[in-house]
């Protein structure tokens, strides 16, 4: 599948229940959205195309890409430009980490793509 439609699946079943609530909410027949997911977005009308996305929150990240950016994505690239080297250091490092971590998981593959996890960061003690 491509990208733009594993995304597409990835968001909805990040930002809604389900399929069915997705189509509600856009407004777009249930059946027309199963078959984007199923046989590719890219066999949609172009309106069709840009209403999901822009109800995800999807951005290309050039014109005519293969590649596309959530709007939690591009938050995070925003953010990773502004670091000093020693900042991009400590994200990439940690960026391995988890890759080899998602990677090496099965259940982590399986989950992928699903709601994210929060997980709290406690203050400094010495704050």
């Amino acid at each position: 599948m491509d990208n733009l439609t594993e995304l597409v699946r990835a968001e909805i079943a990040r930002q809604y229940k389900s399929v069915r609530q997705f189509a509600f909410a856009v407004n777009i027949p249930l059946s027309t959205i199963n078959s984007a997911l199923h046989n590719g977005i890219g066999g949609s009308s172009y309106d069709t195309v840009m209403h999901i996305c822009k109800t995800l929150g999807i951005k290309p990240t050039a014109e005519d890409s293969s590649h596309y950016l959530t709007e939690d994505a591009l938050r995070l690239l925003e953010q990773y430009a502004q670091l000093d080297n020693y900042g991009r250091h400590t994200i990439s490092s940690v960026m391995q980490v988890e890759y080899e971590r998602c990677a090496a998981s099965p259940r982590s593959r399986a989950r992928r793509g699903a709601a994210s996890i929060n997980v709290p960061i406690e203050e400094d003690a010495e704050k």
